[in-house]
């Protein structure tokens, strides 16, 4: 065996593509997007309102209604990126509806790493255990049920709450492609994160200590952060 060339892989077999499967957690579930969650997209991420939610997004946003259907349904039926829902409740609580948009994209089985991105959420989700618990839910799927060896996520290295949670939620910081895209006319540096196999057990005990009902006070309010709780 020639060690310079790297590591032999245990097994050669590619990942598997994301199914379109429902994901569900005690708080939150997250759902393949559908063209009939158009209205309740509108309601927590469209409008001129909302249009600051997209400022680091591909599009501008969803400024009317007929944008937002239109741009659901295109979405519901998109091979890469793949997106989902996250909803505000467990899928089992009728009064649930998606209030969050997440996505897998940069999909390669057969390298098998895949990224986390397209990440938009309304107020229902904002620094809420449904949407710790809808990132932990994607992670744990890449690694434990689709063979991924490397989970990537991405973001203009001017949008500091993405950083942020890049480094909350374990990625480890790689560094900057520089010049790596162009987006609304102006040019992005990208950073690039990613949390590979290996790092994958550490990660996913901080998610479940941080999501147990003793980690929160009679108010609601975390005793140790997600970070804290990896250590």
């Amino acid at each position: 065996m020639d060690a310079s060339l790297g590591p032999l892989v245990v097994t050669t077999e590619p990942a598997l593509l994301p199914p379109r499967t429902p994901l569900h957690g005690r708080f939150t579930s997250v759902v393949p997007l559908r063209p009939e969650h158009w209205p309740a997209i509108y309601k927590h991420l469209g409008g001129e309102e909302n249009a600051w939610r997209w400022k680091y997004m591909m599009i501008e946003g969803l400024p009317n209604e007929e944008v937002c259907e239109t741009t659901i349904k295109a979405w519901s039926a998109s091979e890469d990126p793949i997106y989902y829902a996250v909803l505000s409740g467990p899928a089992s609580d009728p009064a649930s509806e998606p209030a969050g948009i997440l996505s897998y994209l940069a999909i390669v089985p057969n390298h098998r790493r895949i990224e986390i991105g397209s990440v938009i959420l309304g107020d229902a989700l904002k620094r809420s255990k449904e949407a710790t618990e809808a990132f932990f839910l994607f992670m744990k799927h890449s690694f434990m049920d689709l063979g991924y060896l490397r989970v990537e996520w991405k973001a203009n290295h001017l949008n500091a709450p993405s950083l942020a949670a890049a480094g909350r939620l374990g990625f480890t910081y790689e560094g900057v492609f520089r010049k790596h895209m162009i987006v609304k006319g102006r040019q992005r540096d990208t950073a690039w994160f990613s949390i590979i196999d290996a790092e994958w057990p550490a990660v996913q005990k901080g998610f479940e200590v941080w999501l147990q009902d003793s980690n929160f006070d009679e108010n609601g309010k975390q005793k140790k952060g997600l970070k804290e709780c990896r250590e």
